[in-house]
């Protein structure tokens, strides 16, 4: 279980107090306005911005005092951070060896991560060759081939069309499941995710205001506050 307790961040103009338990295995989605604090969430639970105090720890492991590279978490951005110089190949390479020194084994094992995100023969290819829904497969397969329990990812598909995006959402609900990774992600669009996700939060002024089933959150009295907030993302 990834547990969040009383974690306090403050900044000269915004201040965030995150209290939240997401189980292991599942998929929880994080809702709410743009500049709310969905993203910071993230960025402290991968270690880019430390807590001042409050307990941090996934599986009963304390992430307070490991930095980031250390986290059983990888994480996949809006952007999906791939290098235009490097084959698709050796981008998911990176989730396993930075120096891309990698084994027959770890080759093997870039190729299956490849086809079970619908990318088979994209090895050779460069990001630049490829469209955005698949360079964002490309960047989720690198998280996923790391073999760290723990997924996030920071409003991944918000660039594709609807339909694209609600495929990529099935698409890592189901790698999801097949390799009982947990995995928060921020979305802007709820009811992509609605039927999918097992939790969703809604956060807004730097806290969790709401937290469990979708159909809950969802239709709970905050719904016209959220509506409000969706729009302006």
């Amino acid at each position: 279980m990834l547990v969040i307790e009383n974690c306090r961040l403050t900044w000269p103009d915004f201040a965030a107090d995150y209290s939240l338990s997401v189980k292991a295995g599942s998929l929880c989605a994080v809702i709410g306005p743009s500049g709310g604090g969905k993203t910071t969430l993230l960025h402290m639970i991968a270690g880019f911005e430390t807590p001042e105090d409050g307990t941090l720890a996934f599986n009963g492991q304390d992430l307070m005092p490991l930095e980031p590279a250390k986290r059983p978490m990888a994480i996949v951005f809006q952007d999906h951070n791939l290098f235009p110089h490097l084959s698709v190949a050796q981008n998911v390479g990176l989730g396993l060896r930075p120096s891309l020194r990698l084994t027959a084994d770890e080759k093997h094992l870039i190729a299956e991560m490849l086809d079970s995100v619908g990318l088979h023969g994209f090895a050779s290819r460069k990001p630049g060759e490829m469209s955005g829904g698949q360079r964002q497969r490309v960047a989720l397969a690198r998280a996923l081939v790391s073999g760290r329990p723990l997924i996030l990812l920071d409003e991944p598909f918000s660039s594709l069309d609807p339909g694209l995006r609600r495929d990529m959402i099935l698409l890592a609900d189901k790698l999801r499941r097949k390799r009982s990774v947990t995995m928060l992600m921020t979305i802007h669009t709820p009811e992509d995710v609605a039927d999918v996700a097992d939790q969703m939060v809604f956060v807004a002024d730097g806290k969790v205001v709401a937290s469990g089933p979708p159909a809950a959150v969802l239709n709970s009295s905050l719904a016209p506050r959220i509506a409000a907030a969706v729009s302006d993302s």
